[in-house]
């Protein structure tokens, strides 16, 4: 947003000109300056006279000369005359040359705005445009159907008003393929209309999977009855990247990441995007390679590090786990109402998955006015039950009012150990999967006891490694965690116990101590002293790791090497390069090998972006051939 002189088209490029030069060290791609830059948008009746519009057109020579050497495509607004009329018009220009002019069509004439009285409507135009002579260049296309290849990106150019009407023509661009919708704007302020804007411009972008970038006139432009703030935005598909200061005075400018790849990604993704029909008819316009910039190190962006549970925001979190409870709960008392079943039966380890199944059952027996006895909680104590997870799973269940059983699995597995001939101090693969399988054994014969069904406890993250034991852990009637990672899981029991079970002291300790115990299937022995030996993260990595990989690759469909771009500015100062390395490739390896255990799924309620629902979500085959892998 350059400060602006009204009426001074060469003061007006020399502060084009020197943002520019500003912003060389940053090496931008494209630059995008606000509506009628070049001339201020608050010329008024002065657009009618030939000095101005000399001077204007005098004023965008002089900026594409100096273009020449300069890196980025640079988009700056101005008055152009073609067949008798004014048009209000975007210039995109790069490397000494104009790449195409793209003149306004819904001229604002309501209220404070007068724009038909000096400037023609772009529908006077032919579709295909007209060819025109500016700024000592012939042959310029003129008209609103021009994309601009920079690099990779395809961009489009709209002008103010023509975001703020039912049908804008960023629509038909990006049904045509533009990813980046640059809009030239003259928005002045009032009170309130700032949130509507962003909403408008996080709303778009949103809905045409593109970015939006917003770049509105600031000091100098407020005169008379009306005040322009620099209201500047940029959005990507309704996450906003970046916000300028309003009503700060001087030259200034916000600069922001986009991610062109993770944008097609949705859209081939989403069958919502586009429509039947022959794609609209575009002309476009070949800006060159983007500015080589060195994103590794000057990466704009930030990177969440936890994806599905974004810090920051307490009161948008409680939102979000209000919501993800709500779903869960309503998916299971569709179940049980469905099949018109009373009971239901959930296995109760003291641990974090198990924990927030249970709160969710209970929770949904409440919604139906099911007395908390016909949950049947089964806490089964294994070779590496731990006081501690023991002590929780009775003190849980016991505190919430349920049925409450122990049956202790080690004599029936060692019977099945002299059966199939293991030697029970052999702590291999069928040790540990002997114990899950009697676990799941008993949990569903009970539940056929008693005429009720098995709730599962299984979360999204263990499926994406295959880390349950196939038709053991892995398989229930409905599996009420089977959409949420683990990361969520821990943050959904720790806002359950304050937001929902806090009432109950006993319950809300208990809570919180499960939710700082260690994940652990307790499967292998405990260690000297009593305590959790079998850290699940010791083996298959930090699940914080792991629940980032899963939301790029699967939301974003980014490849090993841009995940591993994106976990080293994520986690920063947390993990080197080579631990990186190590867990993406587990990560890889697991989930390209554990198909087939997703492949027969037990329902679950789909409650985020991310799910791997082998009947919808994720459908990948089961023996591939290949394990995508990391570059050398």
């Amino acid at each position: 947003m350059p400060r602006v002189h009204v009426a001074d088209p060469a003061a007006n490029a020399r502060e084009i000109l020197q943002l520019c030069q500003d912003l060389k060290a940053q090496r931008p791609s494209v630059i995008v300056f606000p509506e009628l830059s070049v001339t201020g948008y608050t010329c008024a009746d002065l657009f009618g006279q030939e000095r101005l519009l000399a001077d204007a057109e005098a004023a965008v020579a002089e900026i594409v000369a100096a273009s020449a050497k300069l890196e980025p495509m640079i988009v700056v607004g101005a008055p152009v005359r073609h067949a008798g009329r004014l048009f209000n018009c975007a210039v995109a220009l790069r490397a000494g040359r104009i790449l195409g002019i793209v003149p306004k069509t819904y001229l604002a004439g309501n209220g404070e705005f007068y724009e038909p009285r000096w400037f023609a409507s772009a529908r006077v135009l032919s579709p295909a445009g007209a060819r025109v002579r500016f700024a000592g260049q012939d042959e310029i296309l003129l008209g609103t159907r021009q994309l601009f290849r920079i690099g990779e990106a395809l961009a489009a150019i709209e002008l103010c008003q023509d975001l703020w009407v039912p049908v804008p023509p960023c629509s038909q661009a990006a049904v045509a393929g533009a990813q980046l919708i640059l809009n030239l704007s003259a928005s002045n302020d009032y009170l309130f209309k700032h949130e509507y804007r962003k909403s408008l411009v996080n709303a778009t972008a949103s809905r045409l999977y593109a970015a939006y970038v917003y770049a509105s006139c600031a000091e100098g432009e407020s005169t008379q009855d009306l005040v322009w703030s620099g209201a500047s935005l940029i959005s990507e598909n309704g996450s906003l990247l970046a916000e300028a200061e309003r009503f700060a005075r001087g030259s200034r400018a916000i600069l922001a990441d986009v991610d062109i790849q993770r944008l097609d990604t949705l859209r081939t993704k989403e069958h919502s995007f586009g429509f039947e029909g022959p794609l609209p008819a575009y002309v476009t316009q070949d800006a060159g390679e983007a500015a080589a910039t060195d994103f590794e190190a000057k990466l704009l962006r930030y990177v969440e590090p936890h994806p599905f549970v974004p810090q920051g925001d307490p009161e948008a979190l409680g939102v979000r786990c209000r919501e993800i409870l709500a779903a869960q709960v309503a998916g299971l008392t569709t179940r049980l109402e469905h099949i018109r079943c009373k009971k239901a039966v959930i296995g109760v380890s003291g641990g974090l998955d198990s924990t927030l199944a249970l709160l969710v059952t209970v929770l949904a027996f409440d919604t139906l006015g099911l007395p908390r006895e016909n949950i049947i909680g089964i806490t089964m104590p294994g070779f590496g039950t731990t006081h501690r997870t023991h002590d929780n799973s009775v003190d849980l269940m016991r505190g919430l009012g349920i049925t409450s059983r122990e049956i202790s699995i080690v004599p029936a597995v060692r019977q099945h150990f002299a059966d199939i001939g293991q030697d029970e101090n052999n702590h291999d693969l069928t040790y540990e999967n002997s114990q899950a399988r009697e676990r799941t054994q008993l949990l569903m014969d009970v539940a056929g006891k008693e005429g009720g069904i098995v709730v599962g406890t299984g979360d999204l993250s263990e499926l994406a490694l295959g880390w349950c034991t196939y038709n053991a852990d892995h398989m229930s009637m409905y599996g009420v965690n089977a959409s949420v990672p683990k990361t969520l899981v821990r943050t959904l029991v720790r806002w359950a116990a304050d937001n929902k079970f806090g009432g109950n002291g006993d319950i809300h300790a208990t809570l919180l101590d499960i939710v700082d115990t260690p994940i652990s299937p307790e499967l292998l022995p405990a260690d000297k002293d009593g305590k959790i030996a079998q850290k699940t993260e010791d083996t298959v990595g930090p699940y914080e790791l792991h629940d980032f990989f899963l939301y790029h690759f699967f939301r974003c469909g980014a490849d090993p090497d841009k995940l591993l771009f994106l976990a080293r500015k994520a986690f920063a100062g947390s993990y080197d390069d080579a631990t990186l390395r190590k867990w993406l490739e587990t990560f890889l390896k697991r989930f390209f090998n554990q198909q087939f255990k997703r492949s027969c799924l037990p329902d679950g309620p789909k409650v985020g972006s991310v799910s791997l629902s082998p009947r919808g979500d994720w459908r990948m085959p089961s023996d591939l051939e290949t394990v995508w892998k990391l570059s050398e």
